[in-house]
């Protein structure tokens, strides 16, 4: 399986090419070009924003036209709003997605300088066009949530490490819990929280109602046990 190149055209900032190769390695690319590079190339901002993501920035590669960085390329998606006069399939990231995964050949996914986006010649260079549906009252993305979109929706296609799951402790059961209602309620007698007297069944339902809602664990009702002992406690001297 080829994994799609993420090529940036004319990127304005070591920045945001740096963030951008990070949301490329979080989803499992690596191939990142860039084309005449505004600030030059190697960046020094690029490192510290990548956090991490060094493999991607190492093996960059500079073009100086967009034209020899797709060369090797057989399918080039251009992300980018419809453009004038341009007339070209447009997909959604998830279409352009089910594509490259079908394709034996090399995949582009090409992504304009930050303030303007793509130009329309580097549009005509592209197959295709990949859009992002977005809330047409605030269409602003940037260059890396721009990135992380299209590899996202590509690795949904490849097995990646889900972050583990860590198992939830079992619910105590309600004899322990009747125990630390138990507990609760008298100390709350002693510190005359039931006040007037003839509000104190309904205000022992209301708690009831809200402790039996959590589903509390052996622990968590332990440290509940601990807090409220050590509320009646007189403070230590330090």
């Amino acid at each position: 399986m080829q994994k799609p190149i993420i090529i940036l055209v004319r990127p304005q900032l070591g920045e945001n090419i740096g963030k951008a190769a990070r949301a490329m390695l979080n989803f499992g690319l690596t191939e990142l070009r860039l084309v005449a590079p505004r600030d030059g190339w190697p960046n020094p901002d690029a490192g510290p924003a990548a956090s991490g993501a060094d493999v991607v920035l190492a093996e960059a590669r500079v073009f100086d036209t967009l034209a020899d960085a797709v060369a090797d390329c057989t399918t080039i998606y251009a992300t980018t709003v419809r453009k004038r006069g341009v007339t070209k399939p447009v997909l959604t990231p998830e279409a352009a997605a089910r594509e490259v995964h079908a394709s034996a050949g090399r995949s582009a996914y090409i992504f304009g300088p930050e303030r303007s986006g793509l130009e329309t010649d580097d549009v005509t260079l592209a197959h295709k066009i990949v859009t992002v549906p977005i809330n047409p009252e605030f269409a602003s993305l940037n260059l890396a949530q721009a990135v992380i979109l299209l590899a996202y929706e590509w690795s949904k296609g490849v097995v990646l490490a889900s972050p583990p799951e860590v198992p939830l402790d079992p619910p105590a059961p309600h004899a322990e819990l009747e125990e630390f209602i138990g507990h609760l309620v008298r100390d709350l007698d002693k510190s005359g929280y039931f006040f007037p007297p003839e509000r104190r069944e309904m205000t022992l339902r209301t708690l009831r109602t809200a402790l039996t809602k959590t589903g509390w664990s052996h622990n968590d009702i332990r440290m509940m046990h601990g807090i409220i002992t050590s509320l009646g406690r007189t403070p230590r001297q330090r």
